[in-house]
């Protein structure tokens, strides 16, 4: 063999990639003496509730610097060349890592600094003379690519490695994508924390991932204000919030709380009803608020007789038209119900002891607060302002028909008061047939009487499928905090589904909220969007369909056969050749037929179990997720299920667009016309 000639079995030595290969086992070992200086750290001092508060600080801290060995501390080299300082190299990462004197060893991505990794360009470089990414396999560097962003000379190439952990197999729940986030992605990751954002995004553009960075870029950069007053993500449904469930605590942020809109606002009651999709979307109208508002103040009365007082020797008389005028001017102030009633007790107590002063009486606070307590006074209190449980204002307005007459006077039809009464009055609370349209009433009622606390920010999902009075829930949480709403009106599937987000971010108390859209698709391969967006015509004729950047335009397959389970088996078998997950979607009422007739090892989404590599999902739980392969079972039948053509066809469209890599139409019935292109 030639000199020189390099022996094919043995790999080329490259020196670069074994200094950051060390680099990477040097900042390991940095983190863990963090954890463990961490660990060593007493909680004890002061009294119990603030050592309980620190330890459970500390155990917080210790959870946030735990190394997982398969996932890389960093994943991007940034060498600064500024034109008035010294030359400065940074590692970025998922996590901020120090030395023993404090000096940077991985900054981490939510920092200022980190910015440039993502939206520097060589029009913009931000100072960056080398932006290296690195390529990692099972916590081990495998590869790094350069940019070096002030060599005018150097071609502009698409990042490989970045191309590669975009299209990498999906298993599991969702992953962060701090690694992969496009400048467009991160001027909305990084607003500030006083916007409310709006991002309108296509299927596969990141719009979920985005919403869930921003929140934990907000919580490293308002580290106290927000954890002061809390965040929380607001989700379609359990297997939603399930799926995205570890995104936030890969990126260190145990502590943000999940729920569904039924959970958000269910707590005071039992979900046992169910409402036609008529009836929720009347109950869901904004109208409805104005209903209920007249349902609270139509509990006050009018004085018909005068304050009595007797202390001492002396009896104090508060006329009938003061009592009336303290009555108008409480309600003209605009607070809560609950709020007026306690300060009515107080305007009552200072009318009597103004009497007191003319009489040449002198009477302090401390005379106040006991007239305001006294008996004579709370029962006039009770008489005027009646205390309410927000249960049964709801429970008389849906039993009862002449106060729900009288509160929905001009402001619904007579035909909408027949839809909204139950068809026999309930006992009481405990027994109603409550819905999740009727907890939201109710949840609008606790607020008229006491205001609802306001968290520091909101990320609402799935935006576009809430009512307004959902809208007005999730608003009245962040009603001094702010919001990240994420939508695509292309996918509303409920009767009610928002038409534009201007209206949404009114609902929502936000209108000053900006509205930001995404049409990058980096989940979605382009052979499946082109697919799917024959559909956009026909349900969402102003959204622009998503412009897929993969490398790799997906397969697609469609396949008319005489057995549909049979079909799908037969294609399950030639699917799971790749690797990857795959998702089998299929209508609702179908589901048990098919997994029953399968035949191929599988787990059904929502049911108990551990999930397998093939998951059977119910067409109405398949928004947000995705899976490597889908396999979409009768779109016919997915369209029928749903009370009208149009919500059908955007169903359809959201299952379409689950898939990462490949997509599979399996059908025996003839597919939707709209689906069949020109």
């Amino acid at each position: 063999m030639p000199a020189g000639d390099a022996t094919p079995d043995v790999p080329v030595r490259d020196p670069a990639l074994e200094a950051e290969q060390t680099y990477l086992g040097a900042a390991r070992e940095e983190l863990a003496r963090m954890r463990a200086r961490t660990l060593a750290l007493d909680a004890h001092g002061g009294d119990a509730v603030s050592e309980q508060y620190l330890a459970a600080s500390l155990n917080r801290r210790v959870i946030a610097l735990t190394d997982d060995p398969e996932t890389p501390l960093f994943f991007g080299r940034l060498d600064l060349a500024p034109p008035d300082g010294p030359p400065e190299r940074l590692y970025v990462g998922r996590r901020h890592v120090h030395d023993d004197d404090g000096d940077p060893v991985v900054i981490d991505w939510r920092a200022d600094v980190s910015t440039a990794f993502y939206r520097a360009t060589r029009a913009s470089p931000m100072d960056v003379a080398l932006r290296r990414r690195f390529g990692f396999e099972r916590g081990h560097i495998t590869a790094y690519e350069d940019e070096h962003l002030l060599d005018p000379g150097e071609a502009t190439r698409r990042s490989a490695i970045l191309a590669t952990e975009i299209e990498r197999p999906r298993v599991g729940p969702m992953r962060d994508i701090v690694a992969t986030i496009q400048p467009e992605q991160d001027v909305i990751v990084r607003a500030d924390v006083t916007d409310t954002v709006c991002v309108q995004g296509a299927p596969g553009t990141g719009k979920t991932a985005v919403g869930l960075h921003r929140a934990a870029y907000l919580l490293y950069t308002h580290s106290a204000r927000l954890r002061r007053g809390g965040v929380l993500v607001v989700g379609p449904n359990s297997a939603f919030l399930s799926y995205i469930s570890a995104v936030l605590p890969a990126l260190g942020e145990v502590d943000v709380r999940q729920v569904t809109v039924e959970e958000l606002v269910g707590a005071r009651v039992t979900i046992r009803g169910e409402d036609s999709s008529e009836t929720a979307a009347l109950k869901g109208d904004a109208r409805m608020a104005v209903v209920l508002h007249n349902a609270v103040y139509a509990a006050l009365s009018a004085p018909v007789e005068a304050l009595v007082l007797p202390r001492g020797s002396r009896r104090w008389r508060v006329p009938v038209h003061v009592l009336a005028e303290i009555v108008v001017e409480l309600r003209a102030r605009g607070v809560r119900y609950g709020a007026a009633r306690a300060m009515l007790a107080q305007r009552l107590a200072h009318a009597v002891l103004m009497q007191m002063e003319a009489a040449g009486e002198s009477p302090d606070d401390r005379v106040q607060d006991a007239v305001a307590r006294s008996p004579q006074v709370r029962a006039m209190v009770d008489a005027l302002w009646p205390a309410l449980d927000p249960l049964r204002v709801v429970l008389t307005l849906l039993g009862d028909a002449q106060a729900l007459a009288d509160a929905a006077d001009g402001v619904l039809d007579e035909r909408e008061k027949t839809l909204l009464l139950w068809e026999k009055p309930a006992r009481g609370p405990k027994s109603a047939p409550w819905s999740v349209a009727d907890a939201v009433l109710i949840d609008e009622t606790a607020d008229l009487v006491e205001r609802e606390p306001s968290l520091g920010h909101v990320v609402l999902d799935e935006a576009q499928d809430l009512s307004a009075m959902a809208l007005r829930a999730v608003g009245r949480r962040c009603s001094t905090g702010s919001a990240t709403v994420l939508g695509d009106i292309a996918q509303g599937t409920t009767p009610w589904a928002t038409a534009d987000w201007t209206t949404t971010l009114a609902h929502l108390g936000k209108p000053a909220g900006q509205i930001e859209v995404l049409r990058r698709g980096y989940r979605v391969p382009a052979l499946v969007i082109e697919y799917a967006s024959r559909l956009l015509s026909h349900i969402a004729p102003g959204v622009a369909p998503a412009e897929s950047v993969r490398e790799n335009p997906g397969e697609l397959v469609v396949r008319q056969v005489d057995d549909v389970v049979r079909g799908v088996a037969e294609r399950l078998g030639e699917v799971l050749a790749a690797p990857g997950s795959v998702g089998v979607i299929v209508a609702d009422a179908d589901v048990q037929a098919l997994s029953a007739g399968l035949g191929v090892g599988h787990s059904v989404l929502g049911r108990d179990g551990e999930p397998t590599r093939v998951t059977v999902v119910a067409a109405s739980l398949a928004k947000g997720l995705e899976y490597d392969h889908v396999v979409v079972v009768e779109p016919a039948a997915i369209v029928a299920a749903e009370p009208s053509r149009r919500v059908g066809l955007r169903r359809l469209y959201v299952v379409l667009t689950r898939a990462v890599s490949g997509l599979t139409v399996v059908h025996a019935r003839p597919l939707p016309e709209e689906l069949c292109g020109a």
